[in-house]
């Protein structure tokens, strides 16, 4: 269908193209010197921090969990609802994941569960901020510092998002970004740590790649397990092109939002976003479908409209890989019930206003 209008679709301009086609010209196709000038700038952007760029989010995750000394034995306290990457990141390190279920309004981990949740074996917080709303940093970090934890920030779905005008990234711990091809901005694939401060930086380039450090001519060590990590100047290319366009792609997203939540018929029953335009990046527009309304023919009938419908996400701790950990069903109410009939609209910049009201009154015919 010519006119069918995807749930997301990254925007990428001429200059973007052209520039990765003289990267290919260029022979250094792999970690170099577009990798360089892109952690530089998401330097910038985050008040100086340092910044190391990753081929994924998830590899940020796990290097940022690891670089904060998690292993064996210890608990990491995150949410339910979430990519599955959030808490898989955690098993990898040979940590255990506790999940806290999330308030129901801002669908982002409930704080107060969270400080129940806390163990002796507890040594990380990783909260996700959903759809691109940031999880209250003030409250986050009043719990780490009075418990003497690290925090772990998967911001993969909210670059670009604020607290209370301080810029994602630019404070806290360790954060993590994603530049996942439907995330606000693209490497295709990729995705970056900011770091507390520069005595983390080798170690996290050791972790980055194969825990090779390199000396003089020829000299070569490894001193440490190290994975394959590393971000390409293909991919760190695309993201050069897609900075600058940062500010308006987040402000095109919240006027889309705006329109959103002035057409959507709210007698339909639906659970709609928290309407924060000040700090959110609005990732994603996601409402919560009434009981009577089940998410497949949802989304079948939205396909056949020429509209499609994304889901994010099914509560992690159902999956199979978890109920054999111990989780199960009841444990999580709120995070199961949103899980299980959250739809994700079309939201991207390119959008127009009337695609939004088309998305309102398609949903509209089959919610009544």
């Amino acid at each position: 269908m010519s006119d069918f209008l995807p749930f997301t679709r990254p925007s990428i301009d001429e200059p973007t193209i052209a520039g990765v086609a003289e990267v290919l010209r260029s022979g250094w196709i792999t970690s170099g010197p577009q990798v360089k000038a892109f952690e530089a700038a998401l330097s910038h952007l985050c008040a100086g921090r340092p910044v190391r760029a990753f081929n994924s989010g998830t590899a940020a995750l796990e290097v940022g969990l690891r670089l904060a000394g998690i292993g064996a034995g210890d608990e990491v306290i995150t949410t339910p609802l979430s990519w599955v990457a959030t808490a898989n990141v955690i098993l990898e390190v040979g940590a255990r994941p506790v999940f806290v279920d999330v308030d129901p309004r801002t669908r982002n981990i409930d704080l107060e569960g969270v400080e129940a949740a806390i163990t002796p074996a507890t040594r990380a917080l990783l909260p996700v901020d959903l759809a691109g709303l940031p999880v209250d940093r003030d409250r986050l970090y009043g719990i780490a510092r009075a418990r003497r934890l690290r925090v772990l920030e998967d911001a993969a779905q909210s670059f670009g998002a604020s607290w209370n005008g301080r810029t994602l990234g630019s404070f806290g711990d360790l954060v993590a970004f994603s530049f996942h091809a439907n995330k606000n901005i693209t490497t295709a694939e990729g995705g970056a740590l900011v770091l507390p401060d520069e005595s983390y930086a080798v170690p996290c380039e050791k972790l980055r790649l194969q825990g090779v450090v390199r000396s003089g001519e020829d000299g070569m060590e490894v001193d440490v397990l190290g994975g394959k990590w590393n971000l390409t100047d293909v991919a760190a290319r695309i993201g050069l092109g897609q900075l600058p366009h940062l500010d308006a792609f987040t402000a095109r997203r919240r006027a889309l939002a705006r329109h959103y939540l002035v057409r959507w018929d709210r007698s339909l029953g639906c659970e709609l976003p928290p309407e924060d335009y000040a700090n959110s990046s609005w990732h994603m527009f996601q409402v919560v479908l009434p009981e009577r309304m089940p998410r497949a023919e949802f989304i079948r009938r939205m396909r056949e409209a020429g509209i499609g419908v994304g889901v994010h996400y099914p509560a992690i701790h159902l999956f199979a890989l978890y109920r054999a950990l111990g989780w199960r069903a009841g444990q999580f109410p709120h995070a199961e019930r949103i899980g299980g009939s959250i739809a994700t609209l079309p939201l991207f910049p390119a959008m127009s206003e009337a695609d939004v009201e088309r998305v309102c009154e398609a949903a509209k015919r089959i919610l009544s």
